[in-house]
């Protein structure tokens, strides 16, 4: 699809943006010290913590990701969210109060609260920033896949916008600014998804079968000349496309480009033959559709948008539409209908560039609902173990990541007490849980919409906005944009506390005024954004969700075994916690970078050739990380 900027997003984005940065700015005086910088003074209201608690939370993974895997493969996407969500019922009665009590200002702070111990702070220290990172990467992601359709601007513009203003938050004002940043854009985002929801249910479902049309046609054999007299289309020609292959070139009416069709044949012995979409890229790297330079002017190409419903339930025979639904009478209608998926295939032609085809896939709207639909999670309905692994494990990761995410629990400092601090996750839990039960409306309406690019899942719930008015697409947006602001915000504020607190000052002994404490934690802030800015520029192409899921895994091993076993298990050493973060920080790590997701969409290897059983480290690092601690405290004295 070609993104063309509206001015009204434009102006609303801006509106936003320029409101963020004055906010900070007017808030920068009360970040002078390092606790006014770090956590606020521990005066924010327990509700405002809350809301903030949602503010951060609810990432680009969130909204970006989870509502753009829903739109392309159904119900899996949604249990993202519910691990998501679950993960809170830890930090509720578990991490909530004791953190308060534990800590000042780092999550170092809270496991090293009862050793003073150097070793502690170091290794809570590199895995707050290395799990902040790795968080980083999808919000810097999502960030340039918001300015494209936004400002019509190209990804890696709109990762170094984001990189830019984040950085600004932090650096003026740390979390003073970083909690009404977040406040805000948690209400918003909320509210505004509620709205967008509320209009899905109102339009309903919609027949479309005009889009992209199929057609039964009676040969008995796979004939490329047979089905274009059928059909009443000439092949186009010269092509360079393997004949061996399942797909047809028509030329055009109009002697420019050409419409590629798919041929599946049934049982019976005919072939349905249905409209694809193709985009060639060529040695040069440039771009061709439909045989078309990429582009939205005369004699250019472009890839339409899809999703929609191919046939609705018997009760609406006749009719093109359902008309207004409500929540269970979506699902209840969705369920008996048929729905138009998408699926892809790279060919590899002649003349040495590739065309990766976009194909159409029926498929009934109950297997929409149900889980295993999603590559990454076949396994969960086949025969392979490994399969099944791998989901408990991301479950796993999920479930164990939310408490041990270092921009979460130093919200904790933030309120006055520790009731305050429970109460806040409690509010923070309510927001969140409501989001994520709007997620699944979002995603399924973005995948009956007609407005989805078939090129990127990240962007269904924006142009799904877009689909139903032009200034709820900018509101939606500006907010979505927001929303990686105050997440990475969040992570950047942690990293550099981490580097000033917990590094330069527990573990190098660097003694440091509050202001120049508050002065490295700034500049460590324009380190850790630069970063972040490389990275979201490196990996533009993963879903964010799966990319979160790496960051879940790593704070999971490395974080949790240790802050859970500190607090319940008196015979825990400091060795013991030094041991169970490093062994749980670099055997998820090194899963990963081993992983064969890994090998095929970073390293562009044979999947085959990855050493790891399954992708995600979870169910395999978090034992390992609680058996190192137990181990190595049971060999070593108490302190």
């Amino acid at each position: 699809m070609i993104y063309e900027p509206s001015m009204t997003a434009v102006v609303v984005f801006f509106a936003f943006v320029g409101f963020t940065i004055g906010l900070s700015f007017y808030l920068g005086g009360k970040a002078k010290s390092s606790a006014g910088y770090f956590a606020a003074h521990g005066e924010i209201p327990w509700f405002i913590n809350g809301i903030a608690f949602a503010g951060d939370y609810l990432s680009a993974a969130s909204f970006l990701g989870i509502c753009g895997m829903i739109a392309a493969y159904g119900y899996d996407g949604f249990l993202y969210s519910i691990g998501y969500l679950a993960g809170w019922i830890v930090a509720l009665f578990v991490i909530a109060e004791p953190m308060k009590r534990l800590g000042k200002f780092t999550f170092a702070d809270a496991l090293d609260a009862k050793f003073d111990s150097r070793g502690i702070k170091a290794a809570a220290g590199i895995s707050t920033l290395i799990v902040s990172v790795f968080y980083l990467i999808p919000q810097m992601v999502g960030a340039g896949v918001l300015i494209q359709p936004l400002l019509g601007f190209p990804h890696w513009v709109g990762v170094l916008l984001v990189g830019a203003v984040v950085i600004t938050i932090v650096v003026t004002a740390g979390m003073v600014s970083t909690t009404w940043v977040q406040f805000l854009k948690g209400s918003l985002l909320v509210v505004f998804s509620a709205i967008l929801v509320v209009m899905v249910l109102r339009q309903g479902f919609q027949v479309d079968n005009q889009s992209f049309p199929s057609r039964v046609v009676p040969v008995q054999t796979f004939d490329r000349q047979a089905i274009a007299d059928v059909m009443g289309r000439s092949l186009y020609e010269p092509s360079n496309w393997d004949p061996d292959n399942q797909y047809l070139q028509f030329a055009r009416e109009d002697g420019e480009g050409y419409d590629v069709f798919r041929a599946d044949q049934q049982e019976g012995g005919s072939f349905v033959v249905s409209e694809a979409q193709s985009m060639t890229t060529l040695a040069d790297g440039s771009i061709l559709i439909g045989g078309l330079p990429k582009g939205g002017e005369a004699g250019q190409g472009q890839l339409r948008p899809v999703g929609r419903i191919k046939m609705l339930p018997n009760e609406y025979i006749g009719q093109t539409g359902t008309g207004p639904l409500g929540p269970l009478k979506f699902f209840d209608v969705l369920n008996r209908s048929t729905v138009v998926l998408w699926g892809n295939e790279t060919l590899q032609n002649a003349d040495g560039s590739t065309t990766k085809v976009f194909y159409q896939k029926p498929t009934s709207g109950s297997q929409v609902l149900r889980p295993g639909e999603h590559p990454r999670f076949a396994g969960i309905r086949g025969d392979d173990w490994m399969g099944k692994l791998n989901f408990l494990s991301l479950m796993l990761a999920l479930f164990c990541g939310t408490a041990s995410l270092p921009h979460i629990l130093i919200r904790y400092y933030t309120v006055k007490d520790a009731a305050a601090a429970r109460k806040s996750t409690v509010v923070g839990i309510t927001s969140i849980g409501f989001f994520y039960v709007l997620t699944l409306y979002l995603g399924l309406g973005a995948m009956t919409s007609g407005t989805l690019d078939v090129t990127n899942s990240n962007m269904a719930a924006p142009l799904l906005a877009r689909g139903m008015s032009g200034l709820l697409f900018a509101i939606i947006s500006a907010i979505a944009f927001t929303t990686v602001l105050g997440t990475v915000s969040g992570l950047i504020l942690a990293s550099s506390g981490a580097v000033a607190h917990d590094l330069l000052s527990g573990v190098f002994g660097i003694e440091l005024r509050e202001h120049k404490q508050v002065r490295v934690a700034k500049l460590a802030a324009v380190v850790v954004g630069a970063i972040a800015i490389v990275l979201g520029i490196v990996f533009r192409n993963l879903n964010v969700s799966y990319l979160v899921g790496w960051a879940f895994s790593i704070a999971a091993s490395a974080n949790l075994p240790a802050l859970i076993m500190l607090l319940f298990w008196k015979r825990t050493t400091a060795k013991g916690i030094i041991a169970s973060v490093i062994v749980g920080m670099f055997s998820s790590l090194g899963w990963i970078l081993l992983s064969a997701d890994t090998f095929e969409k970073v390293y562009g290897i044979d999947p085959a050739s990855s050493p790891v059983p399954f992708s995600q480290p979870g169910l395999v690092t978090i034992p390992l990380a609680l058996m190192t601690l137990i181990v190595v405290s049971l060999m070593t004295k108490p302190k």
